[in-house]
């Protein structure tokens, strides 16, 4: 059994009740704002799917934002499934998952009852990204490795977190808020290209909020669930030796924003294979055979060679690249008919081969893409458009958006929200600014 750390929680604690608003500086707030506004925006795309409606009966307010307590935890559960349901919201290596899905449907929750500012939801989220990349430190990459989805068991002390920092809780309340959501973390990858998949990222929501809520009502939980002898930490994970970073998570790791909506694994294979199309101005009907190489993780999260539903292709990196070949753009469409029974696809993909590289690291987003004709190209890609270090265009982020969110609503009612939510920091009421029952 590993090592107890006996202060942990209180350490997570203090990470929330001490973070001043007001100390965060101008480029975290922007990194935070850009990433809600893009998981805005695939949250309405996502209300649009399948499981989006199916979760939405849990959603009696109707739009973003809950206005009653009563709808606060189900409206968390369906905005998460919702913001998940495409596979096209961030990422972050800090926590190997996808934190804004399971950090801002808890603060949109609140943020009718704590009439949240921009502000406010920024030092919430904030909050919620440190704890759970606190968490996930000792733990991980091993814990993504032995097959536990991230996104929900990081992401459930990000949700109580954030939701704790928004509530005003007490440093003791908010400790037992994250002692007791050490209770509730579950997702497996082998549900990755399944809908329940998605839903892990709402149950980690809800679960978060409901610590939070339960914290501040007066339920207790043992105080050291997470570091403690049996607690998260042991169960979970093989602890290892980790060198917290001297600033924040957030500003050393970052937040990578999503170009293609589908498992990130692909996204190196992606684009390599778009840039050779057009630099060798490449005919599909000319390729004999397509190789990708990329890392041990990309194998693990990549198990529909021969996709059946959209969903599955999303995890499919043959599917991926041949569609990247054979179209003029990966997007939404992408992974609906009548693209999945595309003849030209179908024949790309029975070409494509795919195999792990022992020399990349198992999160390692590096992809070789070599196509075999009379003159063979390859090109290797180090990192997908949108990381934290490249993030996309104003432009590219902006037709994003709107390609997501006319998914729902009318194009002047997004183009409009889209605007509104620009200088999201200055927002004086981000219920008020994202009230878009009317339009939906």
């Amino acid at each position: 059994m590993a090592l107890a750390d006996h202060d942990i929680e209180s350490r997570l604690a203090a990470t929330v009740t001490d973070l001043d608003p007001n100390a965060i500086d101008g480029s975290t707030a922007d990194l935070v704002e850009r990433a809600f506004v893009d998981t805005v925006g695939v949250t309405l795309a996502g209300l649009s799917t399948d499981i989006g409606r199916s979760v939405s009966r849990w959603r009696p307010d109707g739009g973003l934002v809950a206005t009653t307590e009563r709808a606060e935890l189900d409206h968390a559960l369906a905005l998460g499934a919702a913001g998940h349901a495409l596979d096209y919201d961030d990422l972050s290596w800090a926590i190997d998952g996808h934190p804004s899905v399971v950090l801002v449907p808890p603060i949109l929750a609140l943020a009718g009852e704590t009439e949240a500012s921009g502000q406010e939801a920024i030092a919430a989220y904030v909050a919620g990204f440190e704890v759970m990349s606190r968490v996930a430190a000792p733990i991980s990459p091993a814990h993504y490795e032995d097959g536990w989805h991230a996104t929900a068991t990081f992401g459930v002390f990000g949700a109580a977190a954030a939701a704790a920092w928004l509530l005003d809780l007490a440093p003791e309340e908010t400790r037992n808020a994250l002692c007791i959501a050490a209770s509730t973390p579950a997702g497996l990858k082998r549900n990755f290209g399944s809908m329940t998949k998605p839903m892990h990222a709402g149950f980690a929501a809800r679960s978060g909020l409901t610590a939070a809520i339960l914290a501040r009502d007066g339920i207790t939980a043992d105080d050291e669930a997470i570091g403690g002898d049996g607690g998260f930490l042991d169960l979970y994970g093989e602890r290892s030796e980790v060198e917290a970073p001297a600033g924040r998570y957030i500003d050393e790791r970052g937040i990578h924003t999503k170009a293609y909506p589908c498992c990130y694994f692909t996204h190196t294979a992606i684009a390599a294979t778009q840039s050779l199309a057009v630099e060798h101005a490449i005919d599909p009907e000319d390729v004999e055979s397509i190789v990708v190489e990329a890392s041990q993780g990309a194998a693990d999260a990549l198990a529909h060679s021969n996709p059946e539903t959209g969903l599955e292709a999303k995890f499919s990196m043959e599917y991926a690249v041949a569609s990247a070949l054979a179209r003029d753009r990966v997007d939404l469409a992408t992974f609906e008919e009548p693209a999945l029974s595309d003849p030209t696809v179908e024949d790309l993909r029975e070409r494509v081969s795919f195999r792990t590289d022992p020399d990349l690291a198992y999160d390692a987003h590096t992809s070789v893409v070599r196509l075999e004709r009379d003159e063979t190209v390859e090109r290797r890609q180090e990192n997908p458009p949108g990381t934290y270090g490249n993030p996309l265009s104003e432009d590219r982020q902006r037709a994003k958006f709107l390609d997501c969110a006319t998914r729902t609503i009318r194009e002047e009612h997004a183009e409009g929200l889209y605007e509104d939510l620009d200088g999201f920091a200055e927002v004086d009421s981000i219920a008020t600014v994202l009230d878009v029952s009317e339009a939906l």
